[in-house]
């Protein structure tokens, strides 16, 4: 149960929810409190359960000081050079007044890294605090700290140039504002998208104030987008969204406060806003490495597709000698795998696509990226894209080689050590991306899941093998004994998989849930990486608390999912359909979409769904009329499918009560279920 001061505490402080389709980076967070602390059995143990950071721990976070060059300061003095100016309250809120971006919670980062927090993580945090309008060089601006990307404003002959425009429309129309004030309001005559993750185009259609939720309002602003990047922008997620928004709880930190015990930071930024999401369609495309003008400035650009993102592009302003990198090059360590799940990433064509950028003839003076801050210097530029391509390069390599000598994943991420030369550079740690998961990504992209040990192919289910581990242990108390020693021990990863047996085997044992969460709590303090921090984190919350009882709300994502394409939504219709509830089944439906002329057939057969796009089938057992936005309306459940199919709002040929049945074996995913209880 909460404690009075956590519920109190929820009850007075603005949280938001959403689906957030980013990189696809789909995420639901939740904007915490902060914590106060009691004292149980002379333990410091804050109101959410957290334990205090064991001798074990310090240790561990005190060698990390020895092990890094924190004395180098470069990356402090290049994140505040050419500061402008900055809100003394960056707080932003939607039409309701309900706060979507507040970076003042984040306040509490700054001095020396608390015993809770590895100290290279808190750096980083540190870095990611410094917020405001800054200069890259002339006529080249960026937003930072007003969302978990940047905004980058270009002085184009007429108007500014925006590339990036953040996650939502609240956020970019607070940022423009901000700009405009400072440096004097210009029309905007272009928008760049350089990828196709919602952090970077979610916030377009608040460029002409957040009331202006209206693409053709745009008509006149160029829009300019690497091609593919409608379909993977409006396409990721579909299909595994709703297990990908819950796993994305865990990796952002949506129910963690913000604190010193909590989440302190993503590693990119600190945390993508959530508010009022669209998407601008591109009116001119890059297909290939090219130059544009663009309002009088020349753009030079790369093809960096399936790289960091399936659609995207960085480019070059030889006037500004700037080079701008998107989210191919970042100052940390990416994702070739995201914990939230998804395909993983090329390694090969990601360190590729910068070694050209590397090796490409220009005279780069300063870089900027979509997160993070610049660089000034070719030399220093140079080194920074050289220690980035191989970063992935070495993990890709050295990969490949050890499962060529028949090492399984697991192993394989214990015996990965980067070279000195990477380990020692910050911009290579793994604040977000780790090498351990990323050479497990390698290790997937050839060879899959199946690590060629028979025991793994076709194992016991968690539960069972759980129950058969603790009886033979010698029971629950045998279980909680040694695992206790391995806490004492300081061992948390054995003692986190020891007593995950018996949680698993027996959720209802609370003594086994505590010491769980307490092996997690650890683990967390210890993790240099954001992710991996905000997963044990969330995991013992939600050992202590239990699952949210709130799943995915997509009201917010209508605008985009208007724009994805209809056979995603009916290829995801396919994969609700409850097989073992329809064998021998055989159902035919149109959909009819009256405002866009469009007919699909869909048929049941063998207890799998198809779908084409066709005339009207004659034999159906009955045909939906029905318009694109009540479709939308329907999926992301802004109206119930009794109260469409039994309404006037739409027009029924043939058998409702066949159509009703159908509609009923369909699952409905909730959108939450257990992760660390079965």
């Amino acid at each position: 149960m909460l404690t009075q001061a956590k519920l109190s505490c929820l009850l007075s402080t603005p949280s938001t929810y959403s689906p957030l389709l980013v990189s696809g980076l789909t995420a639901l967070l939740l904007v915490g409190c902060q914590p106060n602390q009691t004292t149980v059995n002379n333990e410091a143990v804050d109101e959410y359960g957290f334990t205090s950071a064991s001798t074990h721990t310090i240790d561990a976070n005190n060698a990390v000081l020895t092990e890094l060059p924190f004395s180098d300061t470069q990356d402090f003095e290049d994140a505040q050079r050419g500061f402008i100016a900055k809100m003394p309250e960056l707080i932003v809120v939607d039409e309701q007044g309900k706060t979507i971006w507040d970076r003042t919670s984040y306040d509490f980062v700054k001095g020396e890294a608390p015993s809770s927090v590895n100290p290279s993580l808190w750096r980083q945090a540190t870095l990611n605090n410094y917020d405001g309008l800054f200069e890259v060089t002339k006529g080249v601006y960026q937003l930072r700290g007003f969302d978990l990307a940047n905004m980058t404003v270009i002085s184009g002959k007429t108007g500014w140039i925006i590339v990036d425009p953040l996650t939502t429309a609240e956020t970019a129309t607070v940022a423009l504002e901000f700009i405009n004030q400072q440096l004097g309001k210009r029309p905007i005559t272009a928008i760049l998208f350089t990828h196709s993750h919602m952090d970077h185009f979610g916030g377009a259609l608040g460029l002409l104030g957040d009331k202006t939720l209206d693409e053709e309002a745009f008509k006149n602003i160029d829009i300019i987008a690497p091609a593919g990047f409608m379909h993977e922008a409006t396409s990721e997620n579909v299909m595994a969204g709703t297990a990908m928004s819950r796993r994305a709880m865990y990796m952002y930190g949506k129910q963690l406060p913000r604190s010193a015990r909590g989440h302190i930071d993503s590693g990119l930024g600190k945390e993508p806003a959530f508010g009022q999401f669209g998407i601008l369609s591109p009116t001119t495309v890059i297909k290939q490495d090219s130059t544009q003008m663009i309002d009088g400035v020349p753009f030079e650009f790369q093809i960096v597709s399936g790289s960091e993102a399936p659609a995207e592009f960085t480019f070059y302003l030889p006037e500004q000698q700037a080079y701008c990198g998107a989210e191919l090059v970042s100052k940390n360590m990416h994702n070739l795998y995201t914990l939230r799940g998804a395909k993983v990433r090329d390694a090969l064509t990601w360190s590729s696509a910068i070694d050209s950028a590397l090796n490409a003839q220009r005279d780069t003076q300063v870089y900027f990226g979509s997160h993070h801050w610049p660089i000034w210097g070719q030399d220093a530029i140079n080194s920074f894209l050289e220690k980035q391509r191989d970063t992935y390069k070495y993990i890709h390599d050295q990969s490949v080689r050890m499962l060529n000598a028949g090492l399984t994943p697991a192993e394989i991420a214990e015996a990965i050590v980067m070279p000195p030369e990477l380990a020692n550079t910050f911009a290579s740690r793994g604040y977000y991306g780790t090498a351990k998961h990323n050479a497990k990504a390698v290790y997937q992209a050839y060879l899959g899941w199946y690590d060629a040990n028979p025991v793994h192919l076709d194992p016991l289910p968690a539960v069972d093998s759980a129950v058969k581990y603790v009886e033979l242990i010698g029971g629950a108390d045998k279980v909680i004994q040694q695992t206790e020693i391995a806490i004492a021990n300081g061992e948390y990863r054995w003692a986190a998989e020891l007593i995950n047996h018996l949680v698993v085997a027996d959720d209802g044992n609370s003594r086994a849930k505590e010491l769980l969460a307490s092996s997690y709590d650890q683990l967390g303090y210890q993790s240099e990486s954001a992710p991996w921090r905000d997963v044990y984190l969330s995991a013992a919350f939600e050992l202590r608390h239990g699952a949210p009882e709130k799943g995915i709300d997509l009201v917010s994502m209508k605008q985009i999912l208007m724009r994805s394409p209809i056979e995603n939504f009916l290829q995801s219709m396919a994969s609700r359909v409850i097989g073992p509830e329809v064998f021998g089944e055989d159902f035919e439906l149109n959909i009819n979409f009256t405002d866009l002329n469009k007919n699909y057939v869909l048929t049941l057969s063998n207890a799998v769904l198809h779908h084409k796009l066709a005339s009207k089938s004659t034999t159906a057992n009955a045909t939906l009329n029905i318009s694109h936005e009540l479709f939308i309306d329907l999926i992301i459940g802004n109206v119930g499918v009794s109260d469409v199919l039994f309404s006037d709002d739409l027009e029924i040929e043939g058998s409702k009560i066949d159509l009703a049945s159908f509609f009923s074996k369909l699952d409905k995913p909730k959108g939450v279920f257990n992760i660390v209880t079965p």
